[in-house]
């Protein structure tokens, strides 16, 4: 019988797929403002580039505004060409201390848009799963003195742990697109 470490590991394996795809779903604008939106938007500072959150506080003091306050007050400027170079699709407001956010409300054609987006995501961490347990299957094969009885329970149980997986995502997204859709 195979070792219990080659489940683990195959399960590692497709729930990191998914975690990607949640950390992608926290970019995705909803009805409210969030920090994962934007902190990790490419800032130019000190002759690199570092993430937003990586030069200033990011805080949240209404349901649809950010604020961004540099640690560097020197670094405003470098911040506002970041957000003026994403697609984030507001104008900075800069007073020389902090720099506020206010994102409007969305459109409904907005939200169909971003909907469709978390679609599309979620298509693309399960062809990663899928992607896993064709790589598992294979590995599976490859094991010369597995009886054939061990290898088809072994397949099954692998099949059993993708659509765990596949259940997950589904409802990673559907939960998601439900949030998007909420006015």
């Amino acid at each position: 019988m195979l070792e219990e470490s080659f489940f683990k590991e195959t399960e590692e394996k497709m729930k990191k797929s998914v975690d990607s795809m949640l950390r992608d779903f926290s970019n995705v604008r909803t009805g409210r403002a969030t920090p994962g939106m934007i902190e990790k938007l490419p800032v130019e500072a000190y002759g690199s580039e570092m993430p937003l959150n990586g030069v200033a506080n990011i805080s949240v003091p209404e349901a649809r505004t950010l604020v961004i306050q540099p640690y560097d007050r020197t670094q405003i400027g470098a911040i506002e060409r970041a957000i003026h170079k994403s697609d984030l699709g507001v104008s900075p407001q800069n007073d020389g201390q902090v720099i506020r956010l206010i994102f409007p409300p969305l459109t409904k054609d907005r939200r169909k848009d971003l909907a469709k987006g978390v679609r599309t995501r979620a298509e693309e961490a399960k062809v990663a799963l899928r992607g896993v347990r064709r790589d598992a299957l294979e590995k599976l094969k490859g094991i010369k003195d597995l009886r054939e009885d061990d290898l088809k329970k072994a397949q099954d149980r692998l099949q059993k742990l993708t659509d765990k997986v596949a259940t997950d995502i589904a409802v990673h997204t559907d939960s998601k697109e439900k949030e998007i859709m909420e006015i």
